[in-house]
């Protein structure tokens, strides 16, 4: 019997609320669009989910690559791909979960993060399940130091993109899209704030 950490790896704690509340079942396409090293996927790879990652960092696909080889063998090397998140070379509408964790506030302008942000809901089906989380400045507003348009420096020598509440309303309005949960925001000892968006793409 795995233990706890063996079974989910390092996987992001309001991901893995997503999980409790059966909103990820086996048999779902998931794509991790900006993968890093792999630390949410463990879980899927190890219990038979069809898994996709991207990430531009050749390392990062290879480590993904390599949990793949241990825990999910039949998933193709093709499945994983140096890419960048606005680029994919995937199908539309072929995720039932897009994952894009820790990713969109390393935009470096409103034009890239939008890009990014249309490059990942491209990829879900209509009814998936779009769970991110990425910096914001709610409950910071104080304490970061403005940059130019939405970049901020925040007091952990940060530089990022960071959205705030009505930001994130309104492209949930021009996405088409709902919230699965309530906007949650977490700030890490007045040193940053990272904010939990999840949204389900509407159908036709």
């Amino acid at each position: 019997m795995p233990t706890i950490q063996e079974q989910f790896g390092q996987i992001d704690i309001y991901l893995f609320d997503q999980l409790l509340k059966g909103r990820i079942s086996p048999g779902m396409r998931i794509l991790d669009a900006g993968c890093g090293s792999g630390r949410n996927l463990v879980y899927f790879l190890r219990e038979g989910y069809e898994v996709y990652a991207v990430d531009p960092d050749v390392q990062a696909v290879e480590s993904v690559r390599a949990l793949a080889r241990m825990f999910a063998p039949a998933l193709p090397e093709s499945s994983f791909r140096v890419e960048a998140v606005e680029h994919m070379s995937f199908d539309d509408a072929c995720a039932d979960v897009v994952i894009c964790n820790t990713v969109l506030h390393f935009a470096r302008d409103d034009a890239h993060f939008d890009s990014m942000l249309r490059g990942a809901w491209r990829v879900l089906k209509p009814g998936g399940l779009f769970f991110s989380r990425l910096g914001s400045s709610i409950g910071m507003e104080s304490q970061i130091e403005h940059i130019e348009g939405r970049r901020y420096k925040s007091p952990d020598g940060s530089q990022r993109y960071l959205v705030d509440e009505a930001l994130l309303d309104s492209l949930t309005g021009r996405l088409g899209a709902e919230l699965a949960d309530p906007v949650k925001t977490t700030v890490v000892q007045n040193q940053r704030s990272m904010t939990t968006w999840v949204l389900r793409k509407k159908l036709p």
